[in-house]
């Protein structure tokens, strides 16, 4: 398996106006309502969504501190998979779980030397945190348990069918509620097989996605089925 690809991560310069003076002029309920009504441009809302994440960047690091905190101590799945992650030689904590302002819409991501990011802007509350850390450190255990190529995309096809098959995120009702796939049958392996093929797509060497596509077809017998750690999908 391979590392995933870091999101771009924003921290603020005292130097740089740009980053100390977010543009107000858009963080308004005017451009708010326009944007739920649909008459904002997909500029104004990117330069709406910028704003508020500037201004917003330390209450959304400390919320997402105090439930990525809270999920080290009290959730299952959280807690076993660090503990599984320990078993194999490292940890994950406090100090290598890190909440960042990201520039790009991931909810996070990991490397092998940095740990794990959770982009504290994208993440809306801590059910979406949980999801998140849990996919990551999916990969996390995937990167000490296997040997790692980086840039090998059927690798990185692998552990993104893994990471989201038994992270939770793309169970029923994430699905329904959130992202508004109502289907009742093959949910899960549509939801892992769309998200598997969107990451390979960002990777480096691929081309389109129907390059992505196939790679994660390749793999998908033997990785959708392999629930290591776990006895079977969790959740």
């Amino acid at each position: 398996m391979a590392d995933t690809t870091l999101p771009e991560t924003t921290t603020a310069n005292p130097s740089d106006p740009a980053a100390s003076q977010p543009d107000k002029s858009f963080y308004t309920w005017s451009t708010w309502f326009s944007i739920l009504s649909g008459q904002a441009t997909p500029a104004d809302r990117d330069r709406y969504l910028h704003a508020r994440d500037t201004i917003k960047e330390a209450a959304d690091c400390a919320r997402c501190a105090k439930h990525r905190d809270y999920l080290l101590q009290y959730s299952p799945i959280v807690r076993f998979l660090r503990e599984q992650i320990n078993e194999l030689g490292q940890d994950i904590n406090s100090e290598n779980v890190r909440c960042k302002r990201c520039t790009t819409r991931q909810s996070g991501g990991f490397d092998s030397e940095y740990g794990i990011l959770l982009c504290a802007n994208q993440l809306r509350n801590r059910g979406h945190v949980e999801d998140t850390m849990a996919h990551e450190m999916v990969h996390a255990w995937d990167h000490l348990r296997f040997k790692v190529e980086r840039g090998n995309l059927r690798h990185a096809a692998c552990t993104e069918i893994r990471a989201s098959t038994l992270s939770g995120e793309c169970r029923f009702g994430r699905e329904f509620w959130t992202r508004g796939q109502w289907k009742l049958t093959q949910q899960l392996q549509e939801c892992v097989r769309r998200r598997a093929t969107l990451s390979v797509m960002n990777r480096p060497g691929c081309k389109d996605d129907v390059h992505a596509a196939r790679i994660v077809n390749e793999v998908w017998d033997s990785c959708f089925n392999d629930t290591r750690p776990f006895d079977e999908i969790y959740r």
